[in-house]
């Protein structure tokens, strides 16, 4: 089923969570360790994220550099299927630009077709920690719309291909980023909210934000989005502070503020412990408004544990 179907289906305040697929080298095992425990909260669908390859540098034995490929984290595909087929609920894949051709991107959209998936969630992605920017494959697209507006041709039956006749024509519902608190890249709200819409206008479905920890930011960014003429489904993103280094990593990473009141909190902790249970009682309480406040479904990052967002979960739904 679609998102957006979810979402119409609704009484509610929907639950969903979005995993990491595990390293390379471990087993679907540590998937179904971590998804196991949330079952109980009826997940609508599980989102699962796509890592772009890396580069690493290797001393060869004549001294000079080689440059190796790497990656990390593969198996989003599969990862997707296994858990439509464990617990028959829908997944999102995610899609992104970095390391993809048109072509390749066409042919992953495919494979997930033939798999029954009917929902991705189209990205531009990072840039590589190597690289000062995001730099696209070759034959690749530079920014999400052109993802957007790809994925739109194959619902439409329309392929790289231009002479195949009567190819079948995908069903993608098309998710799409939302920065509560502006993209770090854009110069401005309005800039940002102009290349949001033109996602929305060229066939995205609905929007999932960034993590936030300020729920006015998301109440105004809804608010903008329809002033603009945005009116899909808006979808809030949110996670925990587990640690004191994530007080400082997770802005510099994420280009997000932290209120003044959850700063105090998390400096009044002597460990991460301590900093783990504060960012709990204000995640519960941020979801709780947020329900209150008729979010369309609450969407948890994971980041690959699943016991901060269970006990949250708990006081929640």
């Amino acid at each position: 089923m679609k998102v957006t179907e979810h979402l119409k289906r609704a009484k509610g305040t929907l639950f969903s969570v979005e995993i990491l697929p595990p390293l390379k080298g471990k087993g679907i095992q540590n998937i179904w360790d971590m998804l196991d425990p949330l079952m109980e909260f009826k997940p609508s669908f599980i989102d699962v994220t796509y890592h772009r390859e890396e580069y690493v540098y290797k001393k060869r034995e004549n001294g000079l550099l080689e440059k190796f490929s790497i990656r990390k984290r593969p198996g989003t595909v599969g990862i997707c299927a296994a858990i439509i087929n464990k617990y028959k609920i829908d997944t999102v894949p995610h899609i992104i630009c970095g390391g993809f051709s048109k072509e390749e991107t066409e042919n992953a959209l495919i494979d997930l077709s033939f798999l029954g998936i009917d929902n991705v969630l189209a990205i531009r992605g990072d840039a590589i920690k190597t690289e000062a920017g995001f730099s696209p494959d070759p034959d690749g697209h530079n920014y999400a719309i052109d993802l957007v507006k790809q994925i739109v041709c194959m619902n439409k039956g329309v392929y790289l291909d231009d002479e195949l006749v009567e190819a079948s024509s995908s069903n993608f519902c098309i998710g799409i980023a939302g920065y509560p608190e502006k993209h770090f890249e854009a110069p401005n709200m309005k800039s940002d909210f102009k290349y949001l819409k033109a996602k929305i206008d060229g066939g995205a479905d609905y929007i999932v934000t960034q993590m936030f920890f300020d729920n006015s930011k998301y109440v105004e960014f809804v608010k903008e989005c329809r002033e603009a003429g945005i009116n899909v489904p808006i979808i809030p993103g949110i996670k925990p502070i587990t640690t004191k280094k994530q007080a400082t990593a997770l802005p510099k990473v994420f280009h997000i503020d932290l209120p003044d009141d959850l700063l105090d909190e998390i400096e009044k902790c002597e460990s991460d412990k301590e900093v783990r249970e504060a960012g709990i009682e204000w995640c519960i309480n941020q979801s709780k408004e947020l329900v209150k406040f008729g979010a369309p479904c609450l969407h948890y990052y994971t980041m690959g544990t699943a016991s901060t967002t269970m006990r949250i979960a708990e006081k929640v739904f």
